[in-house]
């Protein structure tokens, strides 16, 4: 989440808010903390707030309605020659971006939510509504194949976890480390695991070599050997 001072486009009362809630949240605690509070710290009426924010929750998560509208168009402009898989994954990566860009509030929010149930659940419901947005891409993408939506909803679900995992272990740590570096780790095990299969493998020089001999079956197999041996080389 950027501020008003490095991301001209959001406007600055919005930003006032979110950083008057968080400060509030931190002194006083999310239950302890009303709308009221927020907007009398912020210096704004109620009607300023409820205009940027349906509720108090959504105070807590600003900025992933942008980010999902970037996953969305990300997506959108995908050509058809784009590996599905690969496409996905560079979705996801937008989203630990948006995460990176601040991580002193990343990191604040993450700890809230641990506190929070409430905001646990609606934590939720935002992750689903990046799976569903990477499923809804798959599933289009694939669309022609029999397991077209199973696979689809599985590697959404997959890269979905991926991210997770290397975002909470990043979190975890109070934000140290590079978290873009951890999350392409983590969705390169997805791209190699569900992304487009290598080109088969060239024959070996070494196969074995396979002759077919006609000869009349009153043959004898003694003369038989010698001419399979003289087809190998053989002495």
């Amino acid at each position: 989440m950027g501020t008003a001072s490095t991301n001209s486009t959001k406007p600055a009362m919005r930003d006032s808010l979110i950083a008057a809630a968080f400060q509030l949240f931190l002194e006083r605690g999310y239950e302890q903390t009303t709308v009221d509070d927020i907007v009398t710290l912020a210096g704004v009426g109620r009607r300023s707030f409820f205009r940027y924010f349906p509720s108090k929750e959504d105070v807590v998560f600003p900025d992933h309605d942008q980010c999902l509208d970037d996953m969305t168009r990300f997506l959108a402009a995908s050509a058809d020659s784009d590996d599905p898989v690969a496409r996905v994954c560079g979705a996801a990566r937008l989203v630990m971006r948006m995460y990176a860009e601040n991580p002193t509030f990343s990191v604040q929010r993450y700890r809230l939510t641990r506190e929070v149930a409430g905001l646990r659940t609606y934590e939720l419901s935002v992750v689903w509504r990046y799976e569903k947005t990477l499923g809804d891409y798959l599933r289009t993408r694939w669309a022609d194949r029999r397991d077209g939506t199973l696979r689809a909803n599985v590697v959404a679900a997959a890269v979905v976890a991926a991210h997770n995992h290397a975002l909470r272990h990043w979190l975890r740590s109070g934000g140290d480390g590079d978290p873009l570096a951890a999350v392409d780790e983590a969705l390169g095990f997805v791209r190699t695991t569900w992304g487009a299969a290598p080109a088969p493998d060239a024959p070996s020089e070494e196969a074995e070599d396979v002759v077919v001999v006609i000869t009349k079956r009153s043959t004898p197999m003694w003369r038989v050997v010698r001419e399979v041996e003289s087809s190998l080389g053989g002495d």
